[in-house]
């Protein structure tokens, strides 16, 4: 195998406690669906012609230098907090050092079950890899921190759900696997000591400079404040926003029921685990803040004075809607061309979404349309009148702005992954079509620039194509 990954693994340092070394389970027949050489060239990988990637990234076969784990953690999940959940299909292969001097974490997702797999056959099937490899993709392109999708490999084995289906393994990359429940996993122990080390492991990994836990943690709150102000502003959801899927890193990661909006409406729920809602496209403010509460509830097990940790980490975290509500305005008033956003630029935003919904208008193509004038967008409004009314006050609003036209091409994408076409792609996939799929992470590469015969993706659903539930995949 001529394949060179140059492994550089630090996290398997850490005491045993922190994980468990397991070999990655063989799959009878692996075959590439995908395999993103510009990344792999960033990391450093090379070889990548070998015949046998396949094999490497089904888990058959472990590179030099791997040193493959299962990573332990809790979280809450729903709301309720589950003491001991850990990698129950993925594994940590190692790190790398990246060509911009960043540490980046490779991993198996669907390489077989771990003594963390709750009964779990520790595989993937075919099509919420294939979504995450997607998603993920277009999420990098469209400019938001997240995992990214390294390689897709069908596992030639049957994956047992409601009925078999094709088996798959992804191989993810991330600036870290450390999460808000790998904090909880050692606090709720009253494991100090490895909560300390993690701590110091975290700090030294994405914030040396951060001088003490409360720092720390207000890197961390700044992070996912402009991480989830980003999802909304390009209308998507995250589904499962547990607090074992919140990263330190402030990375988007685990995309299992995720989707974007198309109609408008904020209280949109895709996931078919979340029946009351706790994470649709609205609530996802006051979940990064209820999640950031667990966060620093972990932290302060490490603090001296405990009442006075607890003290500022409550004011810390009563901060954090305002800091959401800052980057959403920055974030959606620069979708209108608005560089320099001011607090009565607010109600300009909520009053077009206003239209929005009661109209029913598609969230992606009215905001790309807005930058083709308020003649061309006026078609996604139901209200012409009210749009009149709003449009005035919108370029009224421009004339202080420099080249507003140009910022809201930056800022508004032509093309997202959209439910229905995820779906046409795993179905043509599973049939053994991977062209659609190909397709799709062509032209979501390139999100803010009109492609020729690509226009069939920037679509709404028809009646008949819409997707009203997503799931998770495990």
């Amino acid at each position: 195998m001529t394949l060179h990954v140059p492994f550089d693994n630090s996290y398997s340092r850490l005491p045993d406690g922190f994980f468990v070394r397991q070999a990655p389970t063989p799959v009878s027949a692996p075959s590439l669906v995908a395999f993103n050489d510009a990344l792999a060239e960033d990391l450093g990988i090379s070889g990548a012609e070998d015949a046998d990637l396949a094999a490497l990234f089904a888990g058959n076969a472990v590179p030099d230098g791997a040193e493959p784990l299962a990573q332990l953690y809790a979280g809450h999940q729903f709301g309720s907090f589950n003491p001991q959940l850990g990698d129950g299909r993925a594994l940590l292969l190692g790190e790398v050092i990246d060509r911009s001097g960043t540490r980046r974490d490779i991993q198996l997702k669907g390489s077989g079950p771990t003594p963390f797999s709750r009964r779990g056959d520790g595989r993937a099937w075919l099509g919420p890899v294939l979504r995450e490899y997607v998603v993920s993709e277009a999420m990098h392109a469209l400019g938001v921190p997240t995992t990214r999708a390294l390689a897709a490999v069908r596992s030639g084995d049957a994956v047992l759900r409601e009925t078999a289906l094709p088996g798959a393994v992804l191989t993810r990359v991330a600036a870290s696997h450390i999460r808000v429940g790998t904090f909880q996993v050692f606090s709720s122990r009253g494991q100090w000591d490895a909560l300390r080390k993690l701590y110091e492991y975290t700090v030294e990994r994405h914030d040396p400079a951060a001088t003490d836990p409360h720092d720390l943690f207000e890197r961390v709150v700044a992070r996912q404040a402009a991480l989830v102000a980003q999802w909304m502003s390009l209308g998507f959801i995250h589904g499962v926003m547990n607090t074992d899927n919140c990263t330190l890193s402030g990375e988007t990661i685990d995309y299992g029921p995720c989707a974007f909006m198309d109609a408008y409406a904020p209280d949109t729920v895709f996931s078919s685990i979340d029946r009351y809602g706790r994470y649709g496209y609205a609530a996802q403010a006051d979940i990064i803040v209820w999640n950031m509460a667990q966060l620093a509830t972990a932290l302060v097990g490490l603090m001296p004075d405990q009442d006075a940790a607890i003290a500022r980490f409550t004011t810390q975290v009563h901060a954090m809607p305002d800091l959401i509500r800052a980057e959403w305005l920055t974030r959606f008033a620069a979708k209108l061309g608005i560089a320099t956003p001011q607090p009565e630029d607010a109600a300009l935003i909520a009053d077009l979404l206003d239209l929005m919904h009661k109209g029913g208008s598609d969230f992606t193509n009215t905001f790309r349309a807005l930058s083709d004038g308020p003649e061309v967008a006026r078609d996604q409004i139901a209200d012409r009148d009210g749009f009149a009314a709003w449009a005035a006050r919108w370029q009224a609003r421009l004339e202080t702005q420099p080249d507003p036209v140009a910022l809201m091409r930056r800022t508004n994408p032509v093309y997202i992954p959209r439910n229905h076409r995820i779906e046409e792609m795993i179905t043509a996939a599973v049939a053994g079509d991977d062209a659609p799929f190909h397709r799709l992470n062509a032209v979501l590469a390139r999100p803010y620039d009109v492609q020729a015969d690509a226009e069939d993706l920037t679509r709404p659903p028809q009646p008949s194509e819409r997707v009203t539930a997503t799931f998770c995949g495990t």
